[in-house]
């Protein structure tokens, strides 16, 4: 007996013909053919409506591609978005809802995604936690040549040309002498750099570098460093920065600012190359013949000699104990840690960093000896800062306001107004003077004293006020 051949269009076919026929019940039929009566019903009315042709298997293909549909509804996202830029995922697609059919509205957190991938939204930058505190060591009272430099830039003028000129100067503290005058066409860290490697190699490297906290000398990152500022440290030059909108921590160099603003400044040369000669000019004239009162009415250029220090060239190697981990900071700023990128600072860029563990979860990171910040694991975004703390080493040593107002009215005279000094420490409280009374042989009149040749202005620290005999 052959075997019998047919086909699914044909089975379909004649369930068709019987479930017409209504020989038996249609749920019975169904139980025959091994279908459901869904199914069933399915085939019965494309039977009728096209015949054997309607029971062909059709493709299951949706009319419409979920794809462009998607396409269509980015569209509207985007240009919704720029219409209202300010506008966040929610309102967008109340005003979607409001402009067309609410059928396959995409979703909030849809949108959110689309507004992100097309650039549209305006990611805020995580914010560190605030790191530890490191003492400041406060400012330097020059006893002999080069401890300390003073750089700073004048306030820009323009040529005759009309170009912008930002002067940069620098200047030795104990000797008074102009080291340099460089006109430059703005104030970035790579002029300022390619400015200081002439300085450094014909007058040789200080111990320290005074500068403000504006760019490019200070920044908002780990210890107000920057690029320039790292470089110097890298060199090792320690660098000391004054007091926030405190221009008289560094007064000596900004009266030679107004020096230089009267006299060169006020009447421009043509170009910069010309006016580059007369600062050089003038700067010869400061160092060589203009009498100074701090020097005994001497010129800066009979006290003056290089620095012993040579500049290098070539930056030192980096080295770290053994219970360091050492990560190479990427351009970007950031390293390789805990199987992700943790941010350091751009002003780190290019640099060998050391990672101390401190606890679980918590590491000190270091350039060098210079504690720079702390990594902790639980944190989502970079490192923690370190910070300068001037006055006392710690936090629990500063006095508080009501501390120091309390110290003021014990003393005679003293009043809720009078403020302590945050930069000098909690041993002047009191007053205007920034150290406390001292007797003529005390110790710390010998300690703070300035020295002969020294004018009050251009020390950091000032010497105590002597006490009036009645």
């Amino acid at each position: 007996m052959p075997w019998k051949h047919s086909s699914i269009i044909v089975e379909r076919e004649r369930f068709a013909l019987l479930a017409l026929k209504k020989t038996c019940s249609f749920a019975e039929l169904c139980r025959q053919f091994g279908v459901t009566r869904q199914t069933g019903y399915k085939w019965c009315r494309r039977h009728r409506a096209d015949g054997r042709r309607g029971l062909e298997d059709r493709s299951r293909a949706p009319k419409r591609p979920a794809q462009t549909q998607a396409e269509r509804w980015k569209a509207k996202v985007r240009q919704v978005r720029r219409a209202n830029p300010h506008w966040g995922a929610e309102k967008l697609r109340v005003e979607l809802a409001r402009r067309g059919p609410r059928r396959s509205l995409p979703s909030v957190r849809t949108i959110a995604r689309w507004v992100q991938a097309a650039g549209l939204a305006r990611v805020r930058p995580r914010r560190a936690r605030r790191g530890p505190a490191v003492p400041h060591p406060g400012l330097t009272v020059p006893r002999r040549r080069h401890e300390v430099w003073t750089v700073d830039y004048k306030g820009w003028y323009r040529t005759g040309d009309g170009q912008r000129q930002e002067p940069l100067t620098v200047r030795e503290l104990h000797t008074r002498y102009l080291l340099a005058i460089r006109l430059l066409p703005d104030q970035s860290d790579a002029a300022a750099r390619a400015a200081f490697v002439p300085i450094f190699r014909q007058h040789g490297l200080p111990q320290a570098i005074r500068v403000d906290n504006g760019a490019p000398f200070g920044g908002q990152g780990a210890l107000g460093l920057t690029r320039l500022s790292v470089w110097w440290q890298r060199l090792g030059i320690r660098v000391e920065f004054t007091r926030r909108a405190r221009p008289g921590d560094n007064a000596g160099h900004e009266q030679m600012h107004g020096l230089y603003a009267r006299e060169v400044a006020a009447t421009a040369a043509p170009d910069r190359a010309r006016e580059q000669r007369r600062a050089e000019r003038w700067r010869k004239q400061y160092n060589e013949r203009r009498p100074h009162a701090a020097l005994g009415q001497r010129c800066p250029a009979t006290r003056y000699a290089p620095s012993p220090r040579v500049y290098p060239g070539s930056l030192p190697p980096l080295r770290y104990a053994l219970d360091y981990s050492v990560r190479w900071v990427r351009p970007k700023g950031e390293i390789k840690w805990g199987g992700r990128l943790r941010y350091i600072g751009r002003a780190f860029a290019r640099e060998r960093v050391g990672l101390r563990a401190l606890g679980e979860g918590v590491w000190a990171v270091y350039l060098g000896s210079l504690l720079i910040g702390e990594l902790h694991a639980k944190d989502a975004a970079g490192m923690r800062p370190a910070h300068w703390q001037r006055g006392a080493k710690t936090p629990s040593e500063a006095p508080s306001k009501t501390q120091a107002r309390q110290r003021c009215e014990e003393k005679p005279g003293g009043g809720h107004k009078k403020r302590a000094s945050k930069f000098f420490g909690s041993a002047s409280a009191c007053g205007r003077r920034r150290y406390a009374p001292a007797t003529a042989g005390s110790s710390s009149a010998k300690k703070f004293a300035a020295p002969s040749h020294a004018r009050p202005d251009e020390q950091s620290l000032p010497r105590p006020k002597k006490s009036r005999g009645k």
